[in-house]
């Protein structure tokens, strides 16, 4: 990867469309890693998803892809690699779960700091879900929220560069690299693709407001 190619969408003001497009893809990943995409959505992807959220930037490739394997695939097809990938009868391929890849294991020390700053962001589990908060989707709603969210207080940049320093960047690409190993990766594949290249590109965001 040359710095180069690597364009960083803006931080600007949280009522600008590169914002929007910013908390928009964090949803959709996080939409995409908590479970199978279902019809609706592969609909949406057929008939109107064309352009990357920054055009000619280091994301147009790997969205690409993305669009394509979404419009090839079908929602039963869809749910089997999910399903095959991360909910497998007893260990499962591969685990979503930061605290796996910061640890080597599940619900361990990881998982405690991030409930202690989830807690000081005003935010906590929902109880109706089974999954615990460094799941990966879990992780980049909190991403989608801190660029979205109307809470100044905490709904900001230095919110944003914090929580992605502490909770994202540690270990993202390392499930990343765990999904394209699997041969039946197909459409996740895809997904770790475009999940490394935007983690590439907010860390060279965060990186040029430290300077």
């Amino acid at each position: 990867m040359s710095d180069d190619k690597l364009t960083a969408l803006s931080f600007a003001t949280a009522d600008d469309s590169e914002e929007l497009a910013r908390a928009e893809l964090y949803g959709l990943l996080a939409r995409l890693w908590m479970a199978a995409p279902d019809a609706a959505l592969l609909e949406q992807f057929r008939v109107a998803v064309t352009q990357a959220p920054q055009e000619g930037a280091f994301l147009e490739g790997p969205w690409a892809a993305l669009v394509a394997a979404m419009r090839a695939t079908t929602p039963a097809a869809a749910a089997q690699e999910y399903d095959a990938l991360f909910l497998g009868v007893g260990k499962p391929e591969v685990f979503l779960y930061g605290s796996y890849y910061l640890s080597g294991f599940l619900n361990e020390k990881p998982l405690a700091v991030l409930r202690d700053d989830l807690a000081e962001l005003g935010l906590a589990r929902d109880e109706t879900r089974g999954e615990t908060e460094d799941h990966i989707a879990a992780i980049f709603e909190v991403m989608r929220y801190l660029i979205a969210g109307d809470d100044v207080a905490v709904c900001n940049l230095e919110g944003q560069r914090r929580f992605f320093r502490a909770h994202v960047q540690p270990w993202a690409e390392k499930l990343c690299d765990a999904v394209q190993a699997q041969p039946r990766a197909q459409l996740y594949g895809a997904l770790a693709e475009l999940t490394r290249a935007f983690v590439q590109v907010e860390t060279q965001g965060f990186d040029l407001l430290e300077q």
